[in-house]
């Protein structure tokens, strides 16, 4: 089979729940991820692109109908360019750059776009369809922004709490303190600060037309362990989870240039990273913050790697706790991991943070000239993926 490669990543600046891109469609999000992405790669003939895979957590508002082909046609692909989304809710961009790559080494595709997309703001709320016309009796509009919806009676308790309820579960049984937690927040925000202003994101992020958004929305260059401190838990009145150690809701959308080795020639351009691994792993719904642990490491032993061999981890913080969990279980120095911030400084709109960190744990493996990293993301529900990259520039 053949190898799959990097060759190039665009994303949107992150914006906050309501805040710069909440007047920005998801479809027109992902399209400026798209024309970004084009941007950087000026000889790639848009006709050889073999197939676009795209993510996204929600589709039930203006994502629906297949977002990824939408945003394709919103960006002025030839309409002979195909495109499919995917959803496997958090994991979705992520997983588009795994079916992007296994369609290259299968030598289904030379060229694939893989991304995702993600507008929180403009999640709708939904009814449930009644099962006879003309109901008597009210019913209750339910908000699609994030958690389960219209949950089926038949699933166990258990399984259906919150995600914040199911991560106070996880400090719990792992001890992580809430002044962990709040630290490594803290650390988020200071490292996301420190890499826009040394300019790390300016040749990843794209400006959305219209939109006065140079950054980050949700970045707090202020934070400290002890204003984060001083924020009220927010799932138990006794419990450490609060607003400053969880990530936000966001807006946002990102993409990534896949290839075969040979595609390297018509782009004119070297590969940045080879995908070496990839893992997908899944665990009880409530666990789902350390189903990354198992994916990692899946991926690091398809990749013929160990942790010893790793010098740069993207992990995406879903919640500070279960990242910690996660840094614990493998065992890794975590000045290693989101040198250049995480999801509780940067964002976490779903569909879009698998594509982001894929991008930046590339360029900081170009940066640094190191070989080996990988990108990991929990997700919903009890899953989690993996990739390891290899860096080939």
């Amino acid at each position: 089979m053949a190898d799959s490669y990097l060759y190039a990543a665009a994303r949107t600046p992150f914006g906050r729940f309501g805040g710069a891109l909440a007047g920005v469609r998801p479809d027109d999000l992902a399209a400026v991820a798209l024309s970004g992405l084009f941007d950087r790669v000026p000889d790639l003939d848009p006709a050889e692109i073999g197939d676009i895979v795209w993510g996204c957590a929600n589709q039930a508002g203006e994502d629906n109908r297949n977002v990824g082909r939408m945003a394709a046609l919103l960006a002025g692909l030839p309409t002979s360019v195909p495109a499919t989304t995917v959803n496997r809710l958090c994991g979705s961009s992520l997983d588009a750059v795994m079916v992007g790559t296994r369609a290259i080494e299968t030598g289904d595709a030379e060229v694939v776009i893989a991304g995702g997309v993600e507008s929180m703001t403009r999640a709708p709320w939904v009814l449930p369809k009644p099962g006879r016309g003309f109901p008597a009796g009210d019913v209750t509009a339910v908000s699609t922004t994030l958690g389960w919806r219209l949950v089926n009676d038949r699933m166990p308790g258990e399984w259906t709490v919150s995600l914040g309820e199911a991560n106070e579960q996880l400090a719990d049984a792992t001890g992580i303190s809430r002044e962990r937690q709040d630290e490594f927040a803290a650390l988020s925000h200071e490292a996301a600060a420190k890499a826009w202003a040394d300019g790390f994101y300016h040749d990843l992020v794209v400006p959305v037309p219209g939109v006065d958004l140079g950054g980050d929305e949700s970045i707090r260059p202020s934070s400290s362990p002890a204003t984060l401190g001083a924020l009220k838990p927010v799932f138990r009145s006794d419990g450490t989870i609060t607003a400053g150690n969880a990530s936000p809701l966001n807006d946002g959308a990102s993409a990534v240039l896949l290839g075969s080795e040979s595609a390297g020639e018509r782009l004119r351009r070297d590969p940045v990273a080879r995908i070496a691994g990839r893992g997908a792993h899944a665990v009880d719904p409530q666990r789902f913050g350390i189903a990354p642990v198992e994916a990692a490491n899946t991926a690091l032993r398809r990749a013929g790697v160990t942790w010893d061999d790793v010098s740069a981890v993207e992990v995406n913080e879903a919640f500070a706790v279960q990242s910690l969990a996660c840094l614990d279980a493998w065992q890794i120095d975590p000045t290693i991991v989101n040198t250049k911030g995480g999801a509780i400084a940067i964002g976490h709109p779903l569909g879009a943070s698998g594509g982001r960190i894929v991008g930046t744990l590339a360029k900081r493996l170009q940066q640094s000239g190191e070989r080996w990293g990988v990108a990991a993301i929990c997700i919903g529900v009890g899953q989690g993926l993996a990739v390891v990259l290899e860096n080939v520039s």
